[in-house]
């Protein structure tokens, strides 16, 4: 048994930002346990993000249960099980989301998250590779982010098409507003991922007060009373034990986060007898409060050829692609999952966004390896409410921590949801027949023109909507009776232990969670240094 000041469970979006943070004082030792490996070869290139969808080797490879929402299907619930987590194999676009996201969050009782109070965080975390108000972006943080210009035709006549329709281009949505259409900003620098395993934990491995051990499972905390004293995990079946001296800190992200809480017996008191966990801290929220992005994937066939990816990626065009990408390290294999994005007003008279939409610029279509290009020319758009209200849920099923856990998204429960969803819809239609998009000879796929009235529409979203894969709440942050850690990020209850990641968000932020996550971490570590534990 090993003693450290602090123990991160999880290397990822947040933990490994935690980890780097409490590590750079040498008079603390610290503990970084990681489930998955250390690596894997195509998580470096962009486009590799398709090989590591289904990947079990860098993936938890999870799914939810059959809903009625989802018309009975299992949706894949893809997560990162490697240092990195899922920064190490995700779409790599860069949301901060909004001011009043933050703004929300301190409104409920949360102390210290509003947006002027975390956007410190977010300045010091990123090193931003473009132009923008330094009042808002950081430029000498670890990780880097780029904003590409919108030269290719097809991006510049999207957003064209889209001010037909009344939505104006916003160079900087991560600046003073978000509002408008956009190439994405991405963590990706040089043609290269910009994961939180390359960006925070790579320059600091050779620190002799850092630990970092991969394929460690971690199956239990170690509680004295109601004190976490410190984990149990294993490496190759081999059990082993680290003590804490300052504090535990969980960054196991929205799934498994609250699946250590109750593997540790932190949770809903019959559920965990049910399952023979002795009850050491009752705690109805752990668990509960899941949200995620419902989002239905439009499909758009182009007529014009050489427009899309899907006659620029195949064939002759992949050998040209893989070329440029070897010498210069840009095109298709170098850019994000959705290099275009817009954040939307439903409705006149808005104060912010609440819909936002991605174009991928190509047609896939599903293979046992994972997305492949498909022979048809065309166009992906999904598009979806950014703030959703359903509420879900997340629970271990056994007590083990190799058993996935139940995962129930109870999507489209808030009638709201609904509405804004068929609304999305609608906008991502009158942009894509827009009179800019003409010449593109462009025509609807998916849900199909024949679909006009708003039950239609929702009967399709239920049949093939999918996530965005950004769960969030499970460990809600607040101070209500479902809230699971305090401000500081405690523990309801539990001395020594704390949470820091996706989970302790107490409603979604508007757009992609990469970011808020990370900013978690850094406003975590910080916290960690200058409060007790």
């Amino acid at each position: 048994m090993q003693t450290y000041d602090y123990i991160v469970v999880g290397a990822g979006s947040a933990g490994a930002a935690v980890a780097n943070r409490l590590s750079a004082d040498p008079r603390n030792k610290v503990l970084l346990l990681e489930a998955g490996r250390a690596g894997h070869p195509w998580s470096f290139i962009p486009i590799g993000m398709a090989r590591l969808i289904t990947n079990p080797a860098a993936n938890w490879l999870y799914s939810s249960e059959p809903e009625a929402s989802t018309n009975g299907r299992r949706l894949p619930v893809p997560r990162g099980k490697l240092l990195g987590g899922s920064s190490s194999i995700n779409g790599m676009v860069f949301v901060r989301g909004q001011a009043q996201d933050f703004d929300t969050w301190a409104q409920m009782g949360n102390r210290g998250w509003s947006y002027t109070e975390v956007l410190p965080f977010f300045k010091r975390m990123e090193s931003y590779a473009g132009e923008g108000d330094d009042a808002f972006r950081g430029r000498e943080g670890p990780l880097r982010v780029t904003n590409p210009e919108p030269r290719d035709l097809l991006f510049a006549t999207i957003i064209k098409a889209a001010a037909q329709v009344g939505i104006r281009h916003n160079p900087d949505y991560n600046g003073a507003s978000q509002e408008g259409i956009a190439m994405s900003q991405a963590t990706i620098a040089g043609g290269r991922r910009m994961s939180t395993a390359r960006c925070y934990l790579d320059p600091v491995r050779n620190r002799r007060n850092l630990h970092i051990e991969t394929e460690a499972l971690t199956e239990r905390l170690v509680l004295d009373g109601k004190r976490c004293a410190g984990v149990r995990y294993s490496v190759a079946g081999e059990a082993r034990e680290a003590r804490a001296g300052r504090a535990v800190v969980v960054s196991a992200g929205a799934f498994n986060s609250p699946q250590l809480l109750e593997l540790s017996g932190i949770g809903q008191p019959e559920r965990l007898r049910d399952l023979g966990i002795e009850v050491r801290h009752a705690m109805a929220g752990v668990g509960e409060n899941l949200r995620d992005h419902f989002v239905p994937r439009t499909r758009w066939l182009v007529g014009r050829k050489g427009i899309t990816f899907n006659d620029r990626g195949r064939g002759l065009g992949l050998a040209h692609q893989v070329l440029r990408y070897a010498l210069f390290r840009q095109g298709m294999l170098a850019m994000t999952g959705a290099p275009i994005r817009a954040f939307v007003c439903s409705r006149e008279g808005l104060e912010a966004p609440d819909l936002m939409l991605g174009w991928i610029p190509m047609l896939t279509e599903p293979s046992p390896r994972g997305p492949r290009i498909s022979r048809q020319s065309g166009l992906t758009l999904y598009a979806h409410a950014m703030r959703p209200e359903s509420k879900g849920h997340v629970h271990i099923t056994a007590a083990d921590a190799r058993r996935p856990p139940a995962i129930n998204f109870n999507f489209l429960s808030s009638p709201p949801d609904a509405a804004l969803t068929v609304r999305a819809v609608r906008i991502a239609r009158a942009i894509m027949t827009a009179p800019a998009m003409t010449p593109f000879q462009v025509s609807e796929l998916a849900p199909g023109a024949d679909r006009t009235t708003d039950d239609e529409i929702l009967d399709w979203v239920k049949k093939a909507a999918e996530t965005t894969y950004h769960p969030v709440g499970t460990c809600k942050m607040g101070s209500d009776p479902m809230a699971v850690v305090d401000a500081q990020l405690r523990v309801h209850g539990i001395a020594g232990l704390r949470v820091a990641d996706a989970s302790i968000m107490p409603t979604l932020t508007s757009g992609n969670t990469n970011a808020p996550s990370i900013m978690i971490g850094e406003k975590a570590a910080d916290m960690v240094l200058n409060t007790a534990t």
